[in-house]
């Protein structure tokens, strides 16, 4: 069947976007009134004005507003950064004005997770080495590279052992802001659920030392299970093991004794209340408002109508629909928090001489977005229609059940990091480019926003969103998702753990100055 040629997203808007290659003079209509007919070619995820628009004049999409016509747009034309400026909102945040009422309850659905001695739940179970700086990362990941086939192969439950290695760990204030949140990220994977044990390597005179980290982030105990017969978790430096090759060794031997112990798990019924998904956008186009994020939305709805937890983050790509954030929240404080990290971010790229408005990027807008607004707008779909409840610190334990945010960069790597630090033990990404992103030990799950990009990159792509546009409904694809979310999160292998994806993206984020 040959998709309709547009896609209208709301009634006041004022350019519907092209479901497909849409070529010159198409003449296509909505709900049987007026027809328009393209001036020009409209490629899939761009946009075309459905009347004339004088130049300063608002553009409409999802009945808000994504910019303003930088000249006189006519009828028919095609609309993007050549005629589109973001230009400056006037936002009203009305606090807590439109807090939508809690969803029925549904309950008796659950999960095969592991459930662990402390009572969490997890979806896969992990070896992880916990690397606290870039100078003991070539060592961890050594050490971690002895257990990569045979040596795994009699411990069946154990998904694999992976070393969390980044580029920090020294030139930072010592106890500042930058060391705290980096030990937040490190203690964060280190106690995950989905890692069943741990250790910590270190080089010795870094300033993220080991000791800071157990002491700091809380580390009393070797994952979810007490290795060794002790509660204390193994810390090793290279300067005191006498070297690199000597910290592999002894690394290698430790991980030996963990694996009898952590393999013995056996996957049990658990209550999808305790998924955690977090929710991720990387390589969006126009269509990822339209079908991939709403279904996903859908999706975050039905969780937390079975009392989970859906995490929303990349602040950045927030920035224009922030007050569909705020009057949805369920307190003043939890509104003005997220105003805060929304006027954090403009003031941090503004040292920089920079815009918070620089994004989209050159495949995005290649895509058909046009502006941050309307890459924001589009975004926040994900996490559905249910009320905030809390706004968390990049990297923060997430305690509350629903709808939260969490302050992360729009950078996919460092954001998908933070959300696990937080506790995500599934993560649901969608993507209109094509992104192939996966991140240990949270299985991640790849959702397509049009079907000739899941069909080019099918290895990659785990659910095609893209048949919203061939005439399935968000709810259809939205519940295909929720369907999918637990079944990866009772043991089925997305395509990116399918292909051994997810050993080099845990990057934890930094903001502050390297000295």
């Amino acid at each position: 069947m040959t998709p309709r040629p547009f896609v209208r997203l709301h009634p006041e808007d004022t350019i519907a976007v092209a479901a497909r290659n849409v070529p010159a003079g198409t003449t296509f209509s909505f709900d049987g009134g007026s027809e328009r007919t393209t001036l020009e070619a409209i490629d899939m995820g761009h946009k075309v004005a459905l009347r004339p628009i004088d130049a300063g004049q608002p553009i409409k999409k999802f009945g808000q507003t994504i910019g303003f016509a930088s000249q006189a747009i006519a009828a028919g034309a095609w609309i993007h950064t050549h005629n589109v400026a973001a230009g400056d909102l006037k936002l009203d945040y009305a606090f807590c004005s439109e807090v939508p009422v809690p969803l029925t309850p549904i309950t008796g659905r659950t999960f095969m997770g592991y459930r662990r001695p402390d009572g969490r739940a997890a979806t896969r179970n992990y070896i992880g080495i916990v690397s606290t700086v870039n100078c003991s990362a070539t060592t961890s990941k050594y050490a971690a590279q002895k257990f990569e086939n045979a040596l795994l192969e009699q411990f069946p439950n154990v998904d694999g052992v992976i070393p969390l290695i980044h580029k920090m760990g020294c030139a930072i204030q010592y106890g500042g802001e930058d060391h705290q949140q980096l030990t937040r990220t490190l203690a964060g994977f280190a106690k995950h659920p989905n890692i069943g044990a741990y250790l910590v390597i270190g080089l010795g005179c870094e300033t993220g030392q080991a000791s800071f980290l157990v002491e700091n982030g809380g580390l009393i105990q070797l994952g979810g299970t007490e290795q060794l017969t002790t509660k204390k978790p193994l810390v090793m430096n290279i300067q005191e093991q006498g070297g690199v090759a000597k910290t592999v060794k002894r690394a290698v031997d430790a991980i030996r004794e963990l694996l009898p112990e952590v393999n013995n798990v056996q996957r049990v019924p658990i209550p999808v209340s305790e998924i955690m998904l977090g929710l991720n956008c990387g390589g969006s186009d126009g269509n990822s408002g339209t079908t991939a994020n709403p279904a996903l939305g859908y999706c975050t709805d039905l969780l937390v109508a079975h009392g989970g937890t859906s995490v929303l983050a990349e602040t950045p790509e927030a920035v224009g629909g922030e007050h569909l954030l705020t009057r949805r929240s369920v307190t003043p404080q939890v509104a003005q928090a997220m105003l805060d990290r929304i006027q954090w971010w403009v003031d941090y790229t503004a040292l920089f001489g920079q815009r918070v408005d620089i994004n989209p990027s050159v495949g995005n807008k290649k895509g058909g977005l046009t502006t941050i607004y309307e890459k924001s707008l589009g975004a926040i779909a994900k996490g559905g229609t249910t009320a905030l409840k809390a706004v968390y610190k990049y990297a923060e334990a997430v305690k509350e059940k629903g709808f939260v945010f969490m302050d992360t960069p729009g950078y996919d790597p460092a954001s998908v990091t933070g959300l696990i630090a937080g506790g995500a033990n599934v993560v649901c990404f969608t993507t209109g480019r094509g992104s192939c992103f996966g991140c240990k030990p949270t299985p991640s799950i790849k959702v397509a926003t049009n079907t000739p990009m899941y069909n080019r990159m099918v290895d990659d792509m785990d659910i095609n969103a893209g048949r919203i546009l061939d005439g399935a409904t968000v709810e259809e694809v939205g519940r295909e998702i929720f369907e999918e979310v637990i079944a990866v999160a009772s043991g089925k292998k997305t395509k990116s753990e399918a292909q051994g994806i997810g050993d080099e993206e845990f990057c934890p984020w930094t903001s502050g100055p390297i000295t």
